[in-house]
């Protein structure tokens, strides 16, 4: 029996926090412009080649090295969407992103998942991406349903499936468009085309979107780039992320790094621009920093960038900005640093300028290990810092000036009809309710003056993660949203079981061809066979072979 979805809360943006003086802000553009004229990013793929060429900029074809004027990147932006919609499976769940609020997103992709039975950790599958958006579904204030880890029970066709199960499992706008396969997006993309239906203006109101990784320092990945043309071409919003990490992919420069990242974003915006002109386009650039002890990944930086970051694309490029403040750092496990950056990141979202930000999604180890728990104590987190910066409204009934009159001096208001009726209106944390039921098993003693104590104990610390994993246990055994309709359901089924046999014809077709030529090379950069204009024609389904036939032969298959 399905649940209801609880409404959206919203966060409304109180101030935005914008750090850079014009100056500052035309000296980190200006940087980035230079970077694309003189110094520029590789494009391994023949149609964004033709594409750049066709535009005036300069193309080396045996490097895909691409080098962009100021003007053109001006010209192409210039057309970019500021404002569009993400949308929800239902219309109370669309995301406006337009400035005026902060939107709140889960975060992936990792490969493993503290498992909720036996508390081990072991590699993510599928049904532990359905499970999430389910919980999530659940959660108001999270309005965007990010994969937290990867379907790798489905290792070749991981991306599909986890778009797969966020779209059946949650009525909250997907992103379900990542770096795959061309004949993997072209999927998605149907698979969009099915859930908004034969009425729905798919560019109006895409019920997905996509993100692409850019390469640091400056480059492209080639599978991306297809993936994101196919994407653009259906009208579903692309997000280009980079993450430049100072010292090893960037310059051992925080600003530095930032300027690379900036770059590599614009440039991949830029593509889309020409090729389907209005196509709307995010910016995503996180800067991070190289252990310099062991090389590894230091997410956290000293520097707050993400309001820059997001100053960057409101400003200088005219399109919203998916990034900004994050609930999940560098911890380990679910310990006093993931509480640090859970805390620090719950009060600062409300005067963050990103339009889509947050990323609470219980991931620690860099975001590559999901802890159920920790989601539910970052919305808990949330909820509490949402409440404290919505301001003071009242009205004279709140004052329950006629309750102090009825009771008076010395009484007591427990047993007022007052009390019974709105005691239970205030939200307890999941951290409250468990020291008060500690305290009531102490006789009713609160455990400072139990043991004159100033630190909750071990024991009730694991407590909190109990209740935490328990809340989402529960959320995920008892929440059910509005199901999608057996037709609907059948026709995803068989869009994804028509992807992977296309997909594996594809792996097939190369090997046969190596053995056949085993010294055989190609030129990787050579002028596409379809012109950049001929492919701006073709629709986003097509090329690589269509999937028609093969859904028809998977709709008789299951059913």
């Amino acid at each position: 029996m399905a649940s209801f979805t609880p409404n959206l809360v919203e966060l409304t943006r109180r101030a935005r926090c914008e750090p850079l003086l014009a100056e500052q802000l035309d000296a980190l553009r200006d940087a980035t412009l230079e970077v694309l004229a003189d110094v520029g990013v590789v494009f391994p793929s023949a149609v964004a080649l033709d594409l750049f060429a066709e535009a005036g900029a300069t193309v080396d074809r045996e490097s895909g090295l691409v080098r962009l004027s100021p003007d053109l990147v001006a010209q192409a932006l210039a057309g970019a969407p500021r404002n569009f919609v993400l949308a929800g499976r239902e219309e109370r769940f669309d995301l406006h992103l337009d400035g005026r609020k902060v939107h709140i997103c889960t975060e992936g992709v990792g490969t493993r998942v503290v498992d909720l039975d036996s508390g081990h950790v072991r590699s993510s599958r599928k049904d532990d991406v359905a499970t999430f958006a389910r919980v999530v579904d659940a959660l108001p204030l999270v309005g965007f349903v990010w994969p937290p880890v990867s379907a790798q029970d489905h290792p070749a066709s991981a991306p599909l499936h986890e778009c797969h199960a966020a779209l059946t499992n949650t009525l909250k706008h997907v992103r379900g468009g990542t770096t795959m396969q061309p004949v993997l997006a072209r999927a998605v993309v149907r698979m969009a085309e099915v859930l908004a239906g034969p009425s729905r203006d798919l560019r109006q109101r895409p019920p997905i979107c996509a993100n692409i990784c850019t390469i640091a320092p400056l480059s492209q990945d080639p599978v991306g780039i297809e993936a994101a043309l196919i994407y653009a071409q259906a009208g579903v919003p692309v997000s280009f992320m980079a993450m430049p990490a100072a010292g090893s992919t960037a310059p051992a420069s925080l600003l530095g790094a930032l300027v690379q990242g900036e770059a590599e974003v614009v440039a991949g915006m830029v593509l889309l621009q020409l090729a389907q002109p209005g196509c709307p386009v995010m910016h995503s650039n996180y800067v991070a920093l190289t252990d310099p002890r062991t090389g590894g990944y230091v997410g956290e930086v000293p520097l707050r960038l993400d309001p820059i970051v997001a100053q960057l694309s409101h400003e200088a490029w005219g399109v919203p900005d998916l990034g900004g403040v994050a609930l999940s750092g560098d911890s380990r496990d679910v310990d006093w640093v993931a509480g640090m950056r859970t805390g620090m990141g719950a009060a600062l979202l409300p005067s963050d300028a990103s339009d889509i930000s947050g990323y609470l999604g219980g991931l620690t180890a860099g975001a590559m290990v999901l802890h159920p728990e920790l989601l539910i104590l970052q919305h808990e987190a949330l909820m509490n810092a949402r409440a404290w910066s919505e301001g003071v409204r009242f009205e004279r009934a709140d004052l329950a000036l006629d309750v102090i009159r009825d009771i008076g001096p010395g009484g007591h208001f427990m047993a007022h009809r007052h009390t019974r009726e709105h005691l239970r209106d205030f939200h307890l944390t999941l951290w409250q309710k468990v020291a008060e039921t500690a305290a009531a098993g102490r006789g009713g003693a609160s455990p400072a003056s139990a043991s004159d104590r100033t630190e909750p104990s071990g024991a009730e610390l694991s407590a909190v993660r109990a209740a935490a994993r328990s809340e989402y246990a529960r959320l995920a055994r008892e929440h059910e949203p509005e199901p999608i309709s057996d037709d609907v359901l059948a026709e995803l089924d068989a869009i994804v079981a028509a992807a992977e046999r296309q997909l594996q014809r594809c792996d097939e077709g190369p090997r046969r061809r190596r053995d056949r030529l085993p010294g055989a090379t190609t030129k990787p950069f050579a002028s596409s066979t379809t012109s950049a204009k001929a492919w701006r024609r073709r629709s986003p389904t097509e090329g690589g072979g269509s999937l028609s036939g093969q859904l028809q032969r998977e709709r008789k298959r299951l059913t």
